[in-house]
């Protein structure tokens, strides 16, 4: 099925699930059990238990088919940072991977700022060590430099959609978002001067996406919204759920230390302070990248599902126009 008629609606087929099944029986032997945890229009689990054993199949839309070739890669470079993949097969984007149990949001761990330090720190640190092989990852790359560009374009494309497509973007944000691009400009200038190296950014980082494996450090899953960008904007996603889970406000001295924590990793590159002076406008430039994300998720959505889930491009494009999830040092 190419990507112009791939459906959602795939994973419900019995060709897809024998062809799922032989999958899991070549990895962990024929299961006594395959349940389904979520089906989504950009990607499908299922919970599989074979010889006593749980575990997480996976498979993206065609937008976000890089999961499982990532993941084999993460686990080869930096096994302590992600779960442990049991199989994957990258050119249908299959994936296995180990359940290590709850997740760190249902151990209660979103509510402690050490534990977000923790989540920033160790992200920080497969990033770092990722520097000098973005190109192996072969993921939509986003640098700083292409910031204004790429808003002027995703402007002028979706305000450009008829008054009933549900992922149009209104035209009176679509004016707001031309004037700010000036200051888009500026965010960018500010980010390159640090001259930090593009690395991975998992762009979908918070509690519900780590786990506590067995020898106590955080292990990292759901990598399908992956890609390469400026490190610091891929503070956005924890730094913003963070300031939602402690219920904080912008310029509380936690959301710094939590910052401080991954700025850390990168301080031997930058000076501190310069990196701290340009946090705000990297995590402004983070939000685009959510907005890649949902691209490639909507480009396949049926018009059921956009009618759902259409608008999120655009949604996610118009907040740029609000402050960044913490205020200045």
């Amino acid at each position: 099925m190419s990507t112009s008629t791939w459906t959602s609606a795939v994973w419900a087929t019995e060709q897809f699930r024998a062809e799922l099944c032989a999958f899991l029986t070549a990895a962990v032997g024929i299961p006594e059990r395959v349940e389904v945890v979520a089906l989504r229009p950009w990607s499908a689990l299922w919970r599989v238990t074979a010889g006593g054993r749980t575990s997480y199949a996976k498979q993206n839309c065609p937008g976000q088919a890089h999961e499982a070739r990532l993941m084999a890669r993460l686990a080869r470079v930096a096994p302590d940072r992600v779960v442990p993949v049991l199989a994957a097969d990258p050119d249908r984007d299959l994936l296995l991977t180990a359940d290590l149990g709850p997740t760190v949001h249902d151990r209660g761990g979103a509510a402690d700022p050490a534990t977000w330090a923790r989540i920033a720190a160790d992200a920080a640190d497969l990033q770092r060590r990722l520097v000098g092989a973005v190109d192996d990852l072969r993921l939509s790359v986003l640098a700083p430099a292409d910031a204004t560009t790429y808003v002027a374009d995703a402007v002028g494309r979706l305000a450009a959609l008829a008054p009933d497509d549900p992922r149009r973007l209104a035209p009176e944000v679509a004016v707001l978002l031309e004037a700010l691009l000036p200051t888009v400009e500026r965010w960018s200038d500010r980010v390159e001067d640090l001259d930090l190296p593009l690395t991975l950014l998992h762009n979908d980082l918070h509690a519900e996406n780590v786990v506590l494996a067995p020898d106590g450090g955080l292990r990292f899953f759901d990598f399908g919204d992956a890609l390469v960008g400026d490190p610091l904007a891929g503070l956005y996603v924890p730094l913003a759920m963070a300031r939602e889970s402690l219920g904080l406000p912008p310029d509380d001295p936690a959301l710094w230390r939590i910052a401080d924590a991954a700025l850390e990793v990168w301080s031997d590159l930058a000076a501190p302070a310069d990196l701290r002076a340009a946090l705000p406008a990297a995590l402004q430039l983070g939000r685009l990248a959510r907005v890649e994300s949902w691209r490639r998720c909507v480009a396949t959505m049926t018009p059921d599902e956009r009618r759902e889930f259409g608008s999120a491009p655009a949604v996610r494009l118009a907040s740029l126009l609000d402050p960044p999830p913490l205020g200045t040092p």
